[in-house]
């Protein structure tokens, strides 16, 4: 299918990420599996490969491009090998835009560079225990101290993605009481230090899917969080996040069809190689259209990630869009490769091949960055409905 999305210089990346994947990942990715999580030090081969740099500003260390389509490559290559960066997606993906929307220019300095070369990693503290998809319900607190020269941070997180890794963390927590016409007033947001006293990580989620994404509890008693680490404005938090949003579920919707694309590449490399009743499973013609009914789903969805893609990075990509393209490519992953995991029979649901694991690490997609039912809602709301 013909695209125009991409140019040399992103097939140019293209082959660096390929070529780094068979050689630094795919030999040792059973362990990470095994283990639950990547080896901390692999964040730094990512930053020394430049990944992590590409759209920081070059006075602190990075490329300064201002796109999201290497990211869109790693999406592709990662699902197309079966593997996984372990929790480093919300690193770029979800740190870097409130860093470089917020941050002032000392905050800038202070943290840039060490997160462009993975010395550094970011995760993004949002959900707590019993408020899911309801963030101005959040019950964290941060109480600004009589001097004006800390906060004291006390509250839960849960289902933090690169939690245990993170080096610091961008919690939102209420600093001031909701309004009765307004409940989302007086969220703010912090960049806090894990080092931190009073700081803790608490269980290491035992998931369903994405088993080398470490994603934990979180546990705040009297941290002291500097004033110098407010990300933005008192009390204004909620709107930052709705500003992140799109791109966050921009970024779930591409790599939903990555995985929906890699799920028919692995099927239909199984049905040439498996044989039955002294032929191929390619053979059959149940095989075939089931994989180009496949096939039809990718390339659809394809175009609809294109589409958001190239919005995002003109900054055109409205909450609608974004909730549409997260909808429309997640259904069509889940279809996907439900009845690509069919083609491959009873193999299909053993763990050691990949399809099993892309099956399990599909299901939260129409789950985290708003629900399906969510982005219904926003769909409708736009609809004027």
């Amino acid at each position: 299918m013909r695209r125009t999305v991409f140019n040399e210089d992103h097939e140019a990346f293209r082959e660096t990420i390929r070529a780094f994947i068979a050689a630094e990942v795919v030999p040792v990715y059973d362990e990470w599996f095994a283990a639950g999580q990547v080896p901390r030090d692999f964040y730094l081969k990512l930053g020394e490969l430049g990944i992590f740099g590409i759209e920081v500003d070059e006075e602190y260390g990075g490329a300064g491009i201002d796109s999201h389509k290497y990211e869109a490559v790693i999406y592709e290559e990662t699902a197309r090998a079966g593997v996984s960066f372990g929790g480093s997606g919300v690193h770029t993906l979800l740190g870097l835009p409130y860093v470089k929307m917020l941050a002032t220019d000392d905050q800038k300095k202070r943290w840039l560079p060490k997160f462009a070369t993975g010395e550094e990693m970011w995760a993004l503290a949002m959900t707590e225990p019993g408020t899911g998809s309801d963030v101005a319900g959040m019950k964290t607190t941060a109480k600004l101290s009589e001097d004006g020269t800390h906060y004291v941070l006390n509250g839960a997180k849960t289902f933090i993605t690169g939690g245990v890794h993170a080096d610091r963390v961008i919690v939102c927590a209420r600093t001031a009481a909701p309004r009765e016409d307004d409940r989302r007033f007086g969220i703010s947001l912090f960049a806090v230090d894990t080092k931190s006293a009073g700081y803790s990580v608490g269980r290491k989620l035992d998931k369903l899917g994405l088993k080398t994404s470490d994603t934990a509890e979180l546990a705040f008693v009297d941290v002291k969080v500097p004033a110098e680490d407010l990300l933005g404005e008192e009390n204004k938090g909620f709107g930052y996040l709705g500003t992140n949003l799109a791109s966050e579920r921009w970024g779930i919707a591409f790599g939903a069809y990555a995985q929906a694309a890699a799920a028919v590449r692995f099927a239909s490399d199984y049905v040439r190689e498996r044989t039955v009743f002294g032929k191929t499973v390619a053979s059959f013609q149940n095989t075939k259209f089931e994989l180009a009914a496949c096939q039809a789903e990718v390339d659809a969805a394809q175009a609809v990630a294109d589409r958001a893609l190239e919005a995002l990075d003109a900054g055109e990509l409205t909450a609608a869009e974004a909730a549409s393209a997260k909808l429309f490519c997640t259904e069509v992953a889940h279809r996907v490769i439900d009845r690509c995991l069919q083609l491959h029979g009873g193999y299909g649901f053993m763990n050691e091949y990949p399809i099993a694991r892309l099956y399990a690490d599909n299901r939260v997609n129409r789950i985290y960055g708003g629900t399906s039912e969510v982005m219904k809602s926003i769909i409708a709301k736009s609809m004027g409905l």
